[in-house]
C-alpha cells in the first residue's frame, strides 16, 4: 500500500525555519500534516479524541484508520520486498510523529507489527519473507508471541512447545501479554523444540490464524493495564495445533539465536521512536509554564523553572543523539550492534523516564489532571513506563552488556601499546545527514567479540587539535579517556564468576559506568560532525549533554549561566516556531 500523497498545507512562519537537512525523510513531515494539529478540538486525530479513546481503554480507531490510508506498515517492510525500511534512523523518525502523539497507537497499530516483520526478516527463506511482506503491505497485522508470564525476559525458560510429528509439529501451551494477538492475521511464536537445556533448544515459528484450527486455539481476555489502555493486550492457548513443518523459520533450534538478533533493531529503535513522547510532553510544559503567572511574572522566569527545562531538552538531545547513533550502527556496525543495543535501550529509556518525572514535578497537580489543556500530559507519563520494562527491560540490557566487558576491554578500551586494536569507526557513524547502506540482518552478530570503535574513538579524540575556546571540551574528552582506560582495568580482572545473572551489585555498576562514557563519547562525536553553522555544531548543547552527564553519584546541579541561557533561548525558539525539540529541528502541527 502506498502513502497518499501529501496534503495540501497552509503556509506558516516556521515553514520559513529549516528543519536539519537529511535527518528526516519526507514522508514524516507528510504524516505529521495528515495526522493535524494536536490542539485542534475538531480533529479526529487530535489530543481531545486520543483522551477519550484512552478513558474509554479503547483502540483509537480513528488514528488506526489514517495509518492503514498512509500504509504505515510499509515503514516495517524492506524495500527489495516492497517496503519504505531503508534507514533505521528514518523509521525511528517516522514513528515519533505518531508516539508524540499517541503512544498507545504508536505501538498497537504500528511497532508490534514491526517487532514480528524484523524478525521475520532476519530468520525467515525467500517464501516466508515474500508472504510475510504481502500482509504486511495489505495492511494485515503480524502479532510476536514469545512472552510468557512465568518467564519474562527469559526466553530461554520458555515452556511452549512444539513437537514433531510426521505430519508437522503440534503446538502447546499458552502466550501472554501479547499485543494484537487476538486481532493478528498470523504469529511469530518462540516455541521449544527439544527438550533439552541448552541455546539450540528452541525454534521460531510463524502461524496463519485464518488457517489454523478454531477448536485448538483459545483467545485469553484482554489484560488491563494502567498506561497504554489503547492498545490490544492478550494472550492464547494453543492445545496442539497442528503446523506443518514449513512454518518454522530459519533452522530448527536456531530460534533464540534468529530472536536475539533481531531484537537489537527493535531494542535500538523502540526506545529511538519514544523520544517523541517527552518532546510533546516537554511542549506542553513549556506552554502551560509560560502563561502561568506566579510570583509577579511568569513560571518560566523563576530560575529554577527555566533550568529545569533547559536540562529536560538537553537530555531529550541525549537521548536522540545516542540513538541516532546506535541506528546508524546497524548499517554501518553491524558486528558491534550487541552491545550498542542494548546501550541504547539502558540509557535512553532511563533519560526519558527521568526527565518526564521532572517536568512533572514542575506542572505540579497539573500534571495528574485528566481533562483541561494539561491533560494529555498524564496519559503519555503512563504510556512511557513500558519503555523501561517492555519488550526487554533495562536489566536485561544490563545483564547483557556485563559478560561482553571484559573482551571489549582488553581489545577495544585500552591503548594501543597495550593490547588495544579496533579500527576507527566510520565518520558516517556520526554525520547524522549521511546517506547509509542496506541493514543487513545477515550480519548481526550474537557478540561483538570485543569490538566497540565507538568507545575506542576516544583515544583518536584526545589526540586531535581543538580551537583554544574549546578548551574545556578538550579536557572533558581526555578526562573520559583515563576513566574508560581505568574502567578497561577493572573489567579484565573480572572472572565468569562475575559475569552471570547472580554478578554482585558493583559488577552491574561497571555497565552503567560504561554506557555513561559511551553517550557522552557518541555527543563529542556528534557534535564533531555536524554540519557547521548548524544548531548540532553549536557547543553549547554539547556542554549541556556532558555537564549533566557527569560522574558522580548524584544529580549535577545548573551548567554554566551562558550555556543554559543558550540552551533555554533555544527551548523558547522552537516552542515559538512550532519546531520539534529533537535532533531534526523539524516543523510540526502543533
Amino acid at each position: 500500500m502506498n502513502p497518499t500523497p501529501p496534503l495540501a498545507r497552509v503556509h506558516t512562519p516556521q515553514d520559513e525555519i529549516p528543519a536539519v537537512p537529511g535527518l528526516a525523510p519526507k514522508r514524516a513531515d507528510e504524516l505529521e500534516h495528515l495526522l493535524g494539529s494536536l490542539l485542534d478540538p475538531g480533529n479526529p486525530t487530535g489530543a481531545a479524541a486520543i483522551l477519550d479513546a484512552d478513558e474509554r481503554a479503547e483502540t483509537f480507531a480513528a488514528g488506526e484508520s489514517l495509518l492503514h490510508t498512509y500504509g504505515l506498515n510499509a515503514e516495517f517492510v524492506p524495500p527489495e520486498l516492497g517496503g519504505r525500511l531503508d534507514r533505521a534512523d528514518h523509521l525511528a523518525e517516522v514513528m515519533r510523529t505518531v508516539y508524540r502523539r499517541d503512544p498507545a497507537l504508536g505501538l498497537g497499530y504500528g511497532a508490534s507489527s514491526l517487532i514480528a516483520g524484523v524478525t521475520l526478516w532476519t530468520a525467515g527463506d525467500e517464501r516466508q519473507t515474500g508472504h510475510a511482506a504481502r500482509m504486511l503491505l495489505d495492511g494485515r497485522r503480524i502479532a510476536i508471541a514469545f512472552h510468557e508470564l512465568a518467564h519474562g525476559n527469559d526466553m530461554a525458560g520458555t515452556d511452549f512447545t512444539a513437537t514433531p510429528t510426521p505430519e508437522g509439529l503440534l503446538l502447546s501451551g499458552r502466550k501472554e501479554v501479547v499485543t494484537n494477538i487476538r486481532r493478528a492475521d498470523a504469529l511469530v511464536v518462540l516455541a521449544r523444540t527439544d527438550p533439552k537445556p541448552g541455546p539450540r533448544s528452541h525454534s521460531l515459528l510463524l502461524v496463519d490464524r485464518a488457517a489454523a484450527d478454531p477448536s485448538r486455539l483459545t483467545d485469553l481476555p484482554r489484560f488491563a493495564t494502567v498506561g497504554m489502555r489503547g492498545v490490544q493486550l492478550g494472550g492464547m492457548c494453543f492445545d496442539a495445533l497442528p503446523v506443518p513443518a514449513s512454518a518454522v523459520l530459519g533452522r530448527a533450534g536456531a530460534g533464540l539465536e534468529n530472536a536475539l538478533k533481531a531484537l537489537q533493531i527493535t531494542r535500538t529503535v523502540l526506545p529511538a521512536m519514544t523520544t517523541g513522547i517527552l518532546d510533546t510532553g516537554l511542549r506542553i510544559a513549556v506552554t502551560h509554564l509560560s502563561g502561568r503567572h506566579l510570583y509577579g511574572g511568569p513560571a518560566t522566569d523563576i530560575p529554577h523553572v527555566r533550568s529545569t527545562l533547559a536540562g529536560v531538552f538537553a537530555d531529550l538531545l541525549r537521548a536522540e543523539t545516542l540513538a541516532a547513533v546506535g541506528a546508524r550502527a546497524l548499517h554501518l556496525l553491524p558486528g558491534s550492534v550487541s552491545v550498542y543495543s542494548a546501550a541504547v535501550k539502558f540509557e535512553v529509556a532511563r533519560l526519558l523516564l527521568e526527565a518526564m518525572d521532572r517536568l512533572a514535578e514542575l506542572l505540579g497537580a497539573h500534571f495528574y489532571l485528566r481533562q483541561g489543556p494539561t491533560a494529555l500530559f498524564q496519559k503519555l507519563l503512563r504510556d512511557l513506563a513500558p519503555v523501561g520494562f517492555g519488550h526487554i527491560a533495562r536489566a536485561a540490557c544490563q545483564m547483557s552488556l556485563l559478560p561482553q566487558l571484559p573482551l571489549l576491554a582488553r581489545r577495544s578500551w585500552a591503548p594501543s601499546g597495550a593490547g588495544g586494536s579496533v579500527a576507527e569507526p566510520p565518520a558516517d557513524l556520526f554525520a547524522l545527514a549521511e546517506g547509509l547502506p542496506p541493514l543487513r540482518h545477515d550480519r548481526l552478530a550474537l557478540h561483538a567479540a570485543g569490538r566497540d570503535p565507538l568507545a575506542a574513538s576516544l583515544h583518536a579524540l584526545a589526540d586531535e587539535p581543538w580551537a583554544p575556546d574549546h578548551a574545556d571540551l578538550s579536557a572533558a574528552v581526555r578526562s573520559d579517556l583515563a576513566r574508560l582506560v581505568e574502567l578497561a582495568e577493572e573489567c579484565v580482572l573480572l572472572s565468569p564468576l562475575d559475569l552471570g545473572v547472580d554478578a554482585r551489585p558493583e559488577h552491574y555498576d561497571l555497565v552503567t559506568r560504561y554506557v555513561r562514557l559511551l553517550t557522552r563519547t557518541t555527543c563529542v562525536q556528534v557534535w564533531r560532525h555536524a554540519e557547521p553553522g548548524s544548531f548540532l555544531a553549536d557547543p553549547a548543547w554539547l556542554r549541556a549533554a556532558l555537564h549533566r552527564s557527569s560522574p558522580g553519584p548524584y544529580r549535577p546541579g545548573p551548567p554554566p549561566g551562558p550555556v543554559e541561557d543558550a540552551l533555554f533561548t533555544e527551548l523558547r525558539d522552537r516552542h515559538r516556531t512550532g519546531r520539534s525539540f529533537g535532533l531534526t529541528a523539524r516543523p510540526l502541527t502543533v
